[in-house]
């Protein structure tokens, strides 16, 4: 199963809505820059990865 694209509720702020997407593919999360859109390149990972990813982004 392949969920929606989603971003971040605070990409309205600032430029224009530019943030990074975020999905769940096939049970691993995929994450993609939103102002390329279909054409950005795909960031595969697993469940720990992206966890690790966010925890720092989120102090």
């Amino acid at each position: 199963m392949t969920t929606e694209w989603r971003k971040s509720t605070r990409s309205s702020s600032g430029s224009n809505g530019d943030c990074v997407e975020v999905r769940v593919a096939e049970g691993q999360f995929e994450v993609r820059d939103s102002k390329l859109g279909d054409d950005s390149p795909i960031l595969q990972m697993d469940t720990a990865e992206f966890f690790s990813l966010l925890h720092p982004a989120k102090r």
